[in-house]
C-alpha cells in the first residue's frame, strides 16, 4: 500500500475542498453550541454513524438517518455536553467530497466529569457542499476519563 507523499496534495488543495470546509464548519458549530448551523450544514438525506454499528447514539447500528434523526442525535448527545475537537491529522481523498480525520474529541459533562476518545472520522459531501455522511471509527471501549481542566 502506497502512502500519499504529503508534497503530491498541496495543503492549499485540501483547504479548498468542499469535504474539508464541510468538516471544519461542522467542528466550529458544535464548539459553539451552534445546533441551527450544525444542520444547516446537513443534506436531506444524511447519515451519522457515530460510532459506527451499535452503540447508545444508534442502539440498531445503521446510522442516525435524515435531518430529524440528527436533530435528535444533537439533542441527547452533542448539545448535553461541551466539545472539544482537535485535528490531529488529515487524510484528503481522490475525491475532493470525502476526507477523514484523526480527531481527539473531549467530552466536559455539566457535573465536571470529563471523558476523551481518539478515532478516525470520515466526512462526505454531496455536490453543493452538504454533509451526506459522517462516520466515526471509535468503539465505546476506547472512551477514557479525561484528567484535569479542558485543554489540558
Amino acid at each position: 500500500m502506497r502512502h500519499l507523499d504529503r508534497s503530491e496534495v498541496s495543503q492549499e488543495t485540501v483547504q479548498q475542498s468542499p469535504a474539508f470546509t464541510a468538516s471544519q464548519n461542522s467542528w466550529q458549530c458544535v464548539h459553539a453550541k451552534d445546533k441551527a448551523g450544525w444542520l444547516a450544514l446537513m443534506a436531506d438525506d444524511v447519515v451519522i454513524e457515530d460510532p459506527i454499528g451499535p452503540a447508545h447514539t444508534n442502539p440498531d447500528g445503521t446510522g442516525v438517518r435524515g435531518k430529524q434523526g440528527v436533530s435528535s442525535f444533537w439533542d441527547n448527545s452533542i448539545g448535553v455536553t461541551t466539545i472539544k475537537i482537535t485535528c490531529e491529522e488529515t487524510f484528503p481523498s481522490s475525491s475532493p467530497d470525502e476526507i477523514a480525520h484523526i480527531l481527539h474529541l473531549r467530552f466536559t459533562f455539566d457535573n465536571g466529569s470529563a471523558s476523551a476518545v481518539r478515532g478516525i472520522f470520515t466526512y462526505k459531501v454531496n455536490d453543493v457542499g452538504l454533509l451526506t455522511n459522517l462516520r466515526g471509527y471509535w468503539n465505546m471501549s476506547m472512551m477514557k476519563p479525561a484528567q484535569g481542566a479542558e485543554g489540558d
